[in-house]
């Protein structure tokens, strides 16, 4: 495959990085923290670093776990926003979120562009639609604040539309906040130089191509537009009832961890206690006889 953008040693050592990572989301599943078992020797520093991760972000799992079970239990209804520059790793906090979780309690909306309906309706109508009933965990992949980014930047709104949003989304979320939604809003920060080394990345990654799209392209040449869009987004929708927190995202897994961490505490959550589970004995029929699957319908083992 050929590709416009060359690499150079120091892009290829971070795209050498980011498929590890890669490799790590598929790991963490079945990672098994034993280190010891892997042989005598001493861990390298990085695959110590990459341990020290796991364990951080399981143990945080399990209180993701201890979360949703408390917002089950207490009817809670949790709304998390997540926005950033293109690659500035909102997908990866999501994913990392949302992995042991049950789909039925935390949910993720990730909206396209509106359609020609859509366009007509209240700004906020179509986003209104993903909010939690009681119980719920809702995480928005961008949201609502599209109009003060890419919207603004790109000029898809009017200076009409730019200027109602923002005397319509702080009434907007205080509506949430009375209504018992509880409200929180992340700010992912990369720098200039971290964004071309992703954008990088997913060029010359086949597996991750179809995260590019001409939009994401046109941003990275608009990078102090957008800048200028986050500083005037920042300023004027932190509010008391729903303010902004900004995260550090350079570092992918301190990203995560961070991220993870803040919104743990920012939920009064505590651990719910439950029935014990007594797993009941299987009823075995002796006049059962197991009709066997027929061989064309098997999927063959190649593995």
């Amino acid at each position: 495959m050929n590709h416009s953008t060359p690499l150079s040693p120091t892009d290829l050592e971070r795209l050498r990085a980011d498929l590890l990572d890669g490799l790590d989301e598929e790991l963490e599943m079945e990672l098994d923290d034993r280190p010891g078992e892997a042989g005598s020797e001493a861990p390298s520093a990085a695959r110590a670093a990459r341990l020290a991760y796991f364990r951080d972000l399981l143990r945080l799992q399990g209180e993701l776990v201890k979360l949703q079970d408390w917002v089950v239990a207490t009817g809670h209804r949790l709304v998390i926003l997540f926005e950033g520059r293109d690659a500035a790793g909102k997908g990866g906090v999501i994913k990392r979120i949302t992995q042991r979780l049950n789909p039925r309690v935390c949910r993720v909306a990730a909206l396209p562009a509106p359609n020609d309906r859509e366009r007509t309706q209240w700004y906020f109508q179509r986003y209104v639609a993903h909010l939690p009933a009681a119980g719920e965990l809702v995480l928005f992949d961008r949201s609502w604040y599209n109009r003060a980014g890419v919207e603004r930047v790109m000029g898809f709104c009017s200076d009409d539309e730019y200027e109602e949003f923002f005397r319509s989304v702080p009434e907007f979320e205080k509506m949430l906040a009375r209504s018992g939604i509880q409200l929180l809003k992340y700010w992912f920060s990369i720098t200039d130089d971290e964004q071309h080394a992703r954008f990088l990345g997913r060029i010359h990654d086949p597996l991750k191509q179809w995260k590019l799209s001409p939009m994401d392209l046109e941003s990275r040449r608009r990078w102090e537009d957008y800048t200028r869009a986050k500083e005037t987004m920042l300023e004027r929708t932190h509010i008391a009832e729903a303010p902004w927190w900004v995260v550090h995202a350079v570092d992918k897994k301190r990203a995560r961890l961070n991220c993870i961490d803040h919104l743990l505490g920012q939920v009064p959550y505590h651990e719910i206690e439950h029935a014990q589970i007594d797993l009941p004995a299987r009823v075995r029929n002796p006049d059962y006889i197991r009709v066997p699957v027929p061989q064309h319908m098997m999927v063959p083992e190649k593995y």
